[in-house]
This record gives structure tokens, sequence and C-alpha cells, in this order.
């Protein structure tokens, strides 16, 4: 239930993020600083609905243990990759941009651990 919540709670702060840029940081920032913002918020958004998946597989014990791991490193992929964008395009820092790839690697590890549980996974085999 945890991963449920939080990836309600992420979904929600998406879009909260994603109005405040809309009508906040329109006036404030240009057109590429916004696009940066933007991509943060989309990628915070599809991993929110991520981590709800990860949490519906854990209720019902589906490669429970993978989608653990995968959860994990979906909130890490948050954190990195949309943070540093956020950052990015509020401040300017343009060595921001050096971390970003390590959340989208974050991202990507995510999805391929998910798959090789949900390939590995059989309905009469136990899983912790």
């Amino acid at each position: 239930m945890k991963f449920l919540a939080a990836g309600a709670l992420n979904a929600a702060l998406s879009i909260l993020l994603g109005a405040f840029a809309a009508h906040g940081l329109k006036q404030r920032l240009d057109a590429e600083a916004l696009a940066i913002f933007h991509t943060g918020v989309d990628y915070h958004a599809y991993h929110a609905l991520g981590l709800m998946l990860v949490g519906l597989l854990i209720h019902n014990r589906i490669a429970p243990s993978h989608a653990r791991i995968a959860g994990k490193l979906m909130l890490a992929g948050i954190l990195i990759f949309s943070g540093s964008l956020y950052l990015l395009a509020a401040t300017d820092l343009k060595w921001l941009g050096a971390i970003t790839p390590i959340g989208g690697v974050s991202f990507i590890a995510a999805w391929l651990t998910l798959a090789v549980g949900l390939w590995k996974y059989r309905k009469d085999d136990p899983e912790p």
C-alpha cells in the first residue's frame, strides 16, 4: 500500500507542479526553461502511475520482490531525473543537467526489473 500511496501523492504533486509551471512560471521562465520543467513534470506523472502499478502488483503478490525494487528505482528516478530538471529550469545551474541521466537510468532499470520479474513470475511459485 505504500507504493500506491506514494504513487497517488506523486501524481498529485506532478499535477500541482504542472499547474504551477503553466500559471506561475510562464512569465518568469523562457520557453526553453519551461520546456525543461514540463519534461520533468511529464516523467514525474508517468512514474507516479508506475508506482501505483507497482503497488497493485505487490498487493496481488505478483512478482513482489521485483516490484519492490522497481518501485524504489522509480522513486529515485523521480527525485533525481524530475528533481534535477525542476531545479535546472528554475535556477539555470547547468551542472544539474549532468545528474539528470542518472535518474533516467534509474527509470530504465525500474522498468527492466519489473519486466524480468513479470517474465519469471509463475502464479503457483511462492515468492517472498
